[in-house]
């Protein structure tokens, strides 16, 4: 009770406790506090990326039109934070300063939005031909970028303090060595790995998971002892454990890694009856939270959407 309470004093200090209705299931205990293991989108949202912050809000942003989706994790209420530019909003990450940085898709682009406001605080133009900008890691001195079309990610580097830098700072670093590009969806969800000394991506049409040296963009395959990460999509790592969502799968593959990131071993894939397409998973106290993208159901105005949350092993 003293954990919810003072979420909600929280909540209520910052203006972010009353938001807007969408309906949510009844509420379990989840360390400690009352948390819905479901809740509805916005019609016709289409949502991919998801962020969790250190308070339990949670960030979504949509494929139709950019728009960010904030919810409180305690009651399942959201309210639009950002409207968005009218090109998708897919990877997010926030950081501990209160920004939201934002993937985005056939723009060619990112973004990062104020948390408190909604304002756009910077843009960044990665590509100006055919491109897909599809999920982002914060590494304390940078935001990288993966795109899924071009073998190539994106630096934004940061300046003191966390500073946003100007657009010519942007570095286009190539990727070589062992991942080789495909038809369809290349590089897309990206962490660093447990020692923080390079980056993984998942390559979501090959199923292969690749470390990615910083400095030179080179590419080594993990070695996971022949397990495929089929249909990966979003990551998310917890110390040397790393969930990869495995969309048209319906799945959550659960791995453990060395330090280093050179291999690892499936521990267990989850499942829920109720996963429809999940794209990517953050977590908050004891539970992992997925947007149900609904790929395999043609999006109209008035298609539902919702986020499902089960227990993290």
């Amino acid at each position: 009770m003293r954990v919810r309470c003072g979420l909600l004093t929280v909540l209520a200090t910052t203006g972010l406790l009353l938001v807007g209705s969408p309906a949510s299931s009844a509420l379990p205990q989840a360390g400690g506090t009352l948390l819905p293991t479901s809740f509805a989108l916005p019609d016709g949202f289409q949502p991919e990326g998801i962020a969790i912050g250190t308070l339990p809000l949670a960030y979504f942003g949509s494929r139709a039109n950019g728009d960010i989706f904030r919810v409180n994790l305690l009651t399942g209420q959201g309210d639009i934070l950002s409207k968005g530019p009218g090109t998708p909003s897919l990877g997010l990450k926030t950081d501990w300063r209160g920004r939201l940085f934002v993937a985005g898709g056939t723009g060619g682009d990112g973004r990062v939005i104020d948390i408190r406001s909604g304002d756009v605080l910077a843009e960044y133009h990665f590509a100006t031909g055919t491109s897909f900008v599809n999920d982002v890691v914060l590494t304390g001195d940078a935001a990288w970028f993966t795109d899924s079309v071009n073998a190539v990610l994106y630096q934004v580097p940061l300046g003191r303090a966390g500073g946003l830098p100007d657009a010519s700072a942007v570095v286009h670093l190539p990727l070589t060595g062992d991942m080789v590009m495909a038809e369809g969806n290349n590089a897309n969800g990206i962490v660093r790995t447990p020692d923080g000394s390079a980056l993984l991506i998942v390559q979501s049409n090959t199923g292969k998971l690749f470390r990615v040296d910083p400095a030179t963009g080179v590419t080594t395959e993990v070695d996971l002892g022949g397990f495929l990460l089929t249909n990966g999509d979003g990551l998310l790592l917890q110390g040397r454990t790393l969930y990869a969502v495995q969309n048209r799968l319906n799945l959550i593959a659960v791995l453990r890694l060395d330090a280093t990131g050179t291999s690892g071993q499936l521990v267990e894939q989850l499942t829920d009856d109720r996963f429809d397409v999940p794209t990517t998973v953050a977590a908050f106290a004891d539970r992992l939270y997925l947007p149900n993208a609904r790929f395999t159901t043609p999006p109209t105005p008035t298609t539902s959407y919702n986020v499902v949350a089960v227990r993290r092993p």
